[in-house]
Formats: structure tokens, sequence, C-alpha cells
């Protein structure tokens, strides 16, 4: 089995489990986290669509990707919402934390040239980022909520996926988007 064929099965498997996970979070979780569970795959899916087929995308499909893009922002920063309301500051600090992880990534694959002129900083910023985030897991897990602890520890790897993603060489992305 080639590298490649290894990473795309690794991707195929995360995006079967942030599946599944979803499905976890309409039968057992609050309408926050469910909401927030099924923004963020929507965000993914319309992430690898644009790293993986961004130069074969017409004008027509990247205006529908981007209006999804913004639907499903919302939903995020709702959810986000939701967990201040209700008083979940762990779930709020993780969202906030996610979305500094996606501005960032936004970074990289938008600005190539400005990437490449602070790389050390970017990856700093990074590694601060995915660490808080890697230290929420055992906070839940010790808290008790498995489901909470779980989900973080898939969306690390599905993000882990991500980061090979924007750093491996392509041709098929466009700026155009």
């Amino acid at each position: 089995m080639t590298t490649q064929t290894a990473f795309h099965r690794f991707k195929a498997a995360t995006f079967a489990l942030l599946a599944a996970n979803l499905t976890l979070y309409a039968l057992l979780g609050r309408p926050s986290e469910l909401v927030d569970a099924a923004a963020w795959l929507v965000l993914l899916v319309l992430f690898e669509i644009e790293t993986a087929h961004g130069g074969r995308l017409s004008a027509r499909q990247r205006q529908i990707i981007h209006g999804l893009r913004l639907a499903a922002a919302a939903g995020v920063l709702a959810a986000a919402a939701g967990y201040l309301i209700e008083g979940e500051w762990l779930d709020a600090a993780n969202a906030g934390l996610w979305l500094a992880v996606v501005l960032l990534l936004e970074i990289e694959v938008r600005f190539p040239a400005a990437m490449g002129r602070r790389r050390e900083s970017f990856l700093i910023v990074a590694v601060v980022l995915y660490a808080a985030l890697l230290m929420l897991v055992p906070v839940w897990a010790w808290r008790g909520e498995w489901l909470d602890a779980w989900d973080a520890a898939l969306w690390l790897a599905a993000f882990f996926a991500i980061e090979l993603n924007v750093l491996a060489p392509r041709t098929s992305y466009s700026a155009q988007s």
C-alpha cells in the first residue's frame, strides 16, 4: 500500500467516524452540541472539497461552497453562544480554540506567500493551539464527559489530516475560492 493510499484510507475512516460522532450527538447530546458537530463536519467537508478539488470547481460551485461555509460558520457561532448561555465554559473554550485553528488554516491556504515568510510563527501558534486542544481531552475524561473527550480526540485526528493535506504539495487548489 502506498503512502497516498494509506492517507486516503485514514481520511475516509476519519470522515466515517465523524459522521458516527454526529449521530451520537443527535442521540445523546444537547442541541448546541448537535449544531456544533454538524456545522464543523460541513466545514470540514467543504474544506476538503476546496483543497483537494479547488482547481476543478466552477465559479458557480465555488459560490455554493462559500454560501454553505457561511451557513456552517453561523452554526458554529450559534453553538458557541449556546455553550456560553448554558455555562459550558469548557465547550466554549474549545470552540474558541477551534475557531483560531480554522483562522490559521485559512491564512495558510489563502495566503501562501505570507505563510512562507512567517512559517516559524505560524508553526508556533499552531503548536500552542493544538496543545491547548489536546489538554482538553483528559479534562473531559476526568470529568466523566466521555463523548466530549472522544469528540475532541477525533477532531484532533481530523485536523491532523487537514494539516497534512494543506502542507502537501498540490496543484489542484485555486486561490480563486
